[in-house]
């Protein structure tokens, strides 16, 4: 099997972190993949600070802990200024936040992105899977 590239969306990274049900059991099995020398995880920058933000009831310390376990296990992706530009004039996305991670998933020529909400990328260029359906991929 050739090596697989996923981009993690804040909302696998969240239940994963906060043990979040239903949906911390996939998303647990999704980071464990994740440490598979085969699979290559990613995170687009700006869901970083969307899960600081989320998790800004925490303490400030435990915080920087769980961005930085993430970090070392997921790499960082970024999107390009011509990026940001394509994804405000993109009229196929409603949500500016998934455009750009479509941008991010482009730039890492991912083979899946990793939602629970697939119907927020239903034009994208990059195809959309659950927890679910990706676990069902990589377990057979």
């Amino acid at each position: 099997m050739k090596s697989m590239v996923l981009l993690i969306d804040a909302n696998i990274i969240l239940n994963y972190l906060m043990n979040r049900n239903p949906g911390f059991e996939e998303a647990r099995k999704i980071m464990d993949f994740c440490r598979r020398d085969d699979i290559h995880g990613y995170v687009a920058f700006h869901t970083v600070s969307i899960i600081w933000y989320v998790l800004r009831r925490k303490p400030q310390e435990e915080r920087r802990r769980l961005l930085l376990d993430i970090c070392e296990l997921l790499t960082v992706t970024g999107a390009l200024h011509k990026d940001v530009i394509d994804a405000i004039l993109d009229d196929d996305f409603s949500d500016f936040e998934d455009c750009l991670q479509v941008k991010c998933a482009e730039n890492i020529f991912a083979d899946y992105i990793v939602t629970e909400n697939i119907n927020d990328y239903s034009k994208s260029s990059i195809p959309a899977v659950t927890a679910v359906e990706l676990i069902k991929v990589l377990e057979i």
